[in-house]
């Protein structure tokens, strides 16, 4: 027999210690109870921290390594970089709300399309459910009992067919606003790291100082980035490494070329 448990107080969701957001799953199997943790993907926020974190670490070492190698004094890096933190911040923050917003207005749409079809045509919605099921393999019988059962209750019957034709959950839709505080903070925060020397001295000092943070704060990134999705460290810390390089190796470049020419 076995037999997963879906209903929110036994299929609880909870944080675990020091390591985030998680859902336990229990299972019956020979009648021992096993069980089972999976991270909480489902939300928004996750991404767009990290999102945020290493787009704001990129585009600001790239715009003070870009402007700094053009050679127009220290005041000038200053408030550029100071200017795309904030500018930065807020865009980030604009598009995570605009976006989650726009796909959750969508989402809901859609589920009040489903709950409309559960109302005025509950037969064919469990006929549509049981033909899912048994061309996944499940037999004529399990199918019927299971959409029998799913359809008793109305708000497990629209979670069921919103998963299983939309593949969303009514209850995890996201929330913009969560998303948008979370990239701007982290945007600005990955923003601040290459500028803070900048705020202190000025000149190559400034420069080398700004590359050395951007370094650490790369492998830190990807560190912790490997340590969610359980992947290598090392690919994860040395690819977001490159990828910061890379960005911040040309504008650099263009910067030297272009305050050269000028001078």
């Amino acid at each position: 027999m076995l037999r997963s448990l879906f209903d929110p107080d036994r299929h609880p969701t909870h944080l675990g210690p020091g390591r985030g957001l998680r859902i336990t799953t229990l299972v019956k199997v020979h009648d021992q109870v096993q069980f089972h943790q999976h991270r909480d993907v489902r939300g928004g926020q996750a991404r767009a921290a990290v999102f945020g974190l290493s787009d704001g670490l990129v585009t600001n070492i790239s715009l003070v390594l870009g402007i700094a190698g053009a050679g127009p004094g220290g005041q000038i890096v200053r408030l550029v970089g100071v200017a795309g933190l904030v500018a930065g911040a807020f865009s980030m923050g604009a598009g995570e709300y605009l976006s989650n917003a726009a796909q959750r207005e969508l989402m809901q749409r859609e589920l009040d399309v489903e709950r409309e079809a559960l109302t005025q045509s509950p037969e064919g919605e469990a006929q549509e459910l049981r033909g899912m099921y048994e061309q996944r393999g499940i037999a004529p019988a399990v199918a019927r009992d299971m959409v029998h059962e799913v359809m008793q209750d109305p708000e497990l019957a629209l979670e069921t067919h919103a998963r299983e034709e939309l593949g969303i959950s009514p209850k995890h839709l996201g929330s913009p606003v969560q998303a948008a505080v979370s990239s701007f903070l982290s945007f600005a925060l990955g923003a601040f790291i290459p500028l803070l020397p900048w705020l202190i001295t000025r000149g190559n000092g400034a420069i080398v100082a700004s590359v050395v943070l951007s370094v650490a704060a790369s492998l830190a990134i990807g560190i912790v980035l490997a340590t969610f999705t359980r992947r290598s460290i090392v690919r994860s810390g040395l690819r977001q490494l490159v990828i910061t390089a890379v960005a911040a190796g040309v504008t650099y470049g263009i910067g030297r070329a272009i305050g050269t020419g000028i001078s």
